[in-house]
């Protein structure tokens, strides 16, 4: 497979694909033996949660999820990227962080701590900072890579999860 990015001098490695975790397509993915980030909207360290959350983990529980995750390390010898929405005394506190951990340990991944933006419609606020940085020391404790996302575009409602309502608003009226 030729990459586009082959044409515009981006290396292969400079490129994230994002999925909510279509666990068929990360198998694959890794077949295809691009040199890319694989990036995964996890938000909860357990199905249970997943599930309230996100709509595709019905059709593809955690367990299923993690294991095409693993998979993927083991083909392609990249680590993967879980994107991990901080929700308010939803999936924020030390004992979600330690249960994530622990599905976690022991492959090559990396954590990616985003603070929700708040959205009008939805009855949700992000953790506050207190909250991320206690999540945050609980993952480093446990020797899995995180860092915290700077969110940007709050401002101007085009951070992450806030141009999908804006954009759904629009295309109602």
């Amino acid at each position: 497979i030729r990459l586009a990015s082959e044409n515009l001098n981006i290396s292969p490695r400079r490129i994230t694909l994002s999925t909510c975790g279509l666990v068929p397509k990360i198998y694959e993915l890794a077949q295809e033996e691009l040199p890319i980030t694989l990036s995964i909207s996890l938000h909860a360290p357990n199905d249970e949660l997943r599930r309230q959350i996100m709509p595709i983990a019905k059709a593809y529980p955690f367990d299923t999820l993690i294991e095409a995750c693993k998979s993927y390390v083991k083909t392609t010898g990249r680590r993967v990227s879980f994107e991990y929405a901080l929700i308010d005394g939803f999936n924020d506190s030390v004992l979600h962080a330690q249960e994530l951990a622990s599905v976690l340990r022991g492959f090559q991944c990396h954590v990616n701590l985003i603070p929700l933006n708040p959205v009008k419609e939805r009855d949700l606020k992000g953790s506050n900072s207190k909250n991320v940085k206690k999540f945050y020391d609980s993952l480093v404790s446990s020797n899995i890579a995180v860092s915290i996302r700077r969110s940007m575009g709050q401002d101007i409602h085009g951070a992450c999860g806030q141009l999908r309502s804006d954009y759904l608003k629009e295309a109602t009226t």
